[in-house]
């Protein structure tokens, strides 16, 4: 028997199901060290470097740099999600829903796709009213991470430090290849989150805009006066916030992208 000297030796039983965890924390959790992995999974430091080092080959995860460790400025190494982890969609399902949505603005136009996008988002939304049921707005927030996190939205809250707001974190969407080029979808969800939390939230960055998670800011208390588009990210690459809720393809529009 031929023996393939690049092949990798086969995972050790219960290998895959820790491997897979690490995954889920980085695409739930990224940007994310190394040791707040080992604390969350009660590993090792060596297991985890183990498993990192298997993700980055398989191109799932990748450095991202951000902070510090407090160790001399040295910049801490953080992981998120690529592309490869966050899209679980068969590369022929998107092709066909591409050319669905493409077919529908052929003969419907922009005010075609733009109902098909509100109407889609509305199922979902009656959805995740019935779920909100605190009146807190911090925890209605934390029940709208949840009911997106049940809809494969692995959604997550942070609190912004120093201010009265907190971000809802996406980092995976079902459809993320689709929004890119149709980012109708991602509007009509922003207008969704707006309705259900009573409050104006501000879309900073997308997954289908090229960021690693889908980031969302949203008050819940009185601003201590700073303006909220002077805050930056706590979970998401740093972007200039536009001033729809998408960050639309440079030069191209809906009707250009036919």
């Amino acid at each position: 028997m031929t023996v393939d000297p690049d092949a990798r030796p086969a995972a050790p039983a219960g290998e895959h199901s820790t491997r897979d965890r690490v995954l889920e924390l980085v695409v739930s959790d990224g940007p994310v060290s190394a040791a707040d992995l080992g604390l969350r999974l009660d590993l090792t430091s060596a297991a985890i470097r183990r498993h990192i080092a298997s993700l980055e080959a398989d191109g799932l995860v990748a450095v991202h740099e951000s902070g510090h460790t407090g160790q001399r400025g040295r910049p801490a190494r953080r992981y998120v999600a690529t592309g490869s982890a966050q899209d679980p969609l068969a590369a022929g399902y998107t092709q066909f829903a591409l050319e669905v949505m493409a077919h529908l603005e052929k003969f419907g136009g922009p005010a075609a796709v733009e109902d098909f996008a509100t109407t889609n988002v509305a199922a979902r939304e009656a959805g995740y009213a019935a779920a909100l049921t605190a009146t807190d707005p911090t925890a209605r927030v934390q029940q709208l991470a949840e009911a997106l996190t049940d809809d494969g939205f692995v959604a997550s809250v942070r609190p912004v430090p120093g201010t009265q707001m907190v971000q809802l974190c996406q980092g995976h969407c079902p459809v993320q290849h689709v929004a890119a080029r149709y980012p109708q979808l991602c509007d009509a969800e922003i207008a969704a989150f707006s309705r259900l939390l009573g409050t104006h939230v501000q879309r900073l960055s997308t997954l289908a805009g090229g960021a690693h998670v889908c980031t969302t800011n949203i008050p819940v208390g009185p601003p201590p006066g700073v303006p909220p588009d002077d805050r930056g990210p706590a979970c998401a690459t740093p972007v200039t916030p536009t001033t729809g809720t998408h960050p639309r393809p440079s030069g191209r529009t809906a009707e250009g992208m036919r």
